[in-house]
């Protein structure tokens, strides 16, 4: 009986290695051989990321590669240079970024770490099956813009009415692409052929070469060069342009009328580049200092605009006369004439019946009767663009006087006078 179990048993055993044997081998040869479950995706990333190529074969585990007792593997190449990385979870290739990975199952994955540009290309997921199968994906490696400072201008001086050409040089894949653009926002003034030099206002310039010409005083600033080529970050160069020209001096009002007693103030508009050294001196030559009688104050209108004032504080007749405001840089110098006068404060006006008195009176005075005949405006400056408002200021009076400070008249002869007292000094 024992015998006969022990048969029993060892029957039983070959009959299941059979079947085993005989189910791989049907398997194998039947038409379940290893495919691929998914195509594999190209991949694009940026320099220094990281990529991961997938594959997914079925059917892989049973199939025997014909004449050989091994099963089926899958392998990594890089097809353009035809070099095995990996076979199954074996790296071949003598490169620490690459590594492979296997789910014990169906999937293969190649990892590349910190890809680079050489890593760029057609890579190949291969099982050595008779017919050999594969699939390819490319790996496309895109890198961020970076400028070429070794090519791109810096900060440019030109003067003004001459040109300046900007250059802005940028690596990257794709290729960047190049907008130039003010730094304060204002337009950028272009003037080609085409505009028969007439100059173009516009927002931004495409190009690796921003070309000025004629450049004005208006045009200087910061430009920036901006490269993008859809890659983050996009990159920018800061490029200043100073435009050189002597100092200009304009003065508001070179007129100018105040009591006795009062604080008046001077200005002068001065626009230099480079900047300038300003400063105020009296008709004489005589430099002005800041003190309690003198206060200089300048305010930055622009980066070569600037607006001087000098205020005077409680004037007395000395302080009556001629004022200089002098702009000096490294190109030239410039000044502006600026004539204070005394401005008397009328009591108020007087009826007809007190002027005609007063008429008479004055023709019976003698020419040396002391009288202080100023003429204002109602106001304490004057310009001499406003030279025809003095006029009319005398003349719209009483045909034969004129109002005082002490309520005397004055004959249209020493109206004259006065006139030419006021004119004079201006010319």
């Amino acid at each position: 009986m024992a015998y006969r179990r022990t048969f029993s048993s060892l029957i039983n055993f070959l009959f299941v290695y059979t079947f085993i044997i005989l189910l791989h081998f049907l398997v194998a040869t039947s038409g379940y051989e290893p495919d691929f479950l998914y195509p594999l995706e190209n991949i694009t990333v940026a320099q220094g990321r990281d990529a991961t190529f997938t594959c997914v074969v079925n059917n892989l585990g049973g199939y025997r590669v014909s004449g050989d007792l091994a099963t089926a593997r899958v392998a990594w190449i890089k097809a353009d240079t035809k070099a095995i990385l990996a076979i199954h979870e074996h790296v071949i290739t003598n490169n620490a970024r690459l590594s492979v990975t296997h789910n014990d199952f169906n999937t293969w994955t190649l990892n590349i770490r910190g890809v680079k540009r050489e890593d760029r290309g057609q890579y190949m997921c291969q099982v050595n099956t008779d017919p050999m199968k594969m699939q390819t994906a490319f790996l496309e490696v895109v890198i961020p813009p970076d400028i070429v400072n070794e090519e791109t201008s810096g900060d440019m001086m030109v003067p003004e009415g001459g040109s300046a050409k900007l250059i802005c040089k940028a690596r990257g894949y794709p290729k960047p692409r190049i907008v130039w653009r003010r730094e304060d926002g204002g337009q950028i003034v272009t003037r080609s052929l085409h505009s028969n030099g007439k100059p173009d206002r516009v927002p931004s310039v495409d190009g690796e070469v921003l070309m000025l010409t004629k450049v004005t005083r208006s045009e200087m600033g910061a430009y920036l060069c901006i490269a993008a080529n859809g890659v983050p970050p996009s990159v920018s160069k800061r490029m200043s342009l100073h435009v050189h020209f002597h100092p200009l001096i304009q003065v508001p009002n070179q007129l100018v009328g105040a009591p006795i007693n009062t604080d008046v103030s001077l200005q002068c508009h001065v626009e230099a580049s480079p900047k300038a050294i300003n400063y105020w001196t009296r008709e004489s030559g005589e430099m002005i200092i800041s003190n309690d009688k003198y206060l200089m104050t300048e305010t930055v209108n622009s980066q070569y605009s600037v607006q001087m004032r000098l205020v005077i504080s409680h004037i007395q007749k000395p302080d009556l006369g001629g004022y200089k405001c002098i702009s000096k840089n490294s190109i030239g110098d410039a000044e502006g004439n600026i004539r204070l006068y005394e401005m008397e404060i009328q009591d108020g006006a007087e009826s007809s019946e007190e002027q005609k008195s007063n008429i008479d009176q004055e023709i019976n005075e003698e020419d040396s009767a002391e009288t202080s005949p100023d003429v204002h405006n109602n106001g304490y400056q004057r310009s001499l663009t406003e030279s025809n408002d003095v006029i009319n200021s005398v003349t719209s009076s009483s045909p034969s006087s004129f109002s005082g400070d002490e309520g005397r008249k004055i004959t249209w002869p020493i109206q004259f006078i006065l006139l030419l007292m006021v004119l004079l000094p201006v010319f």
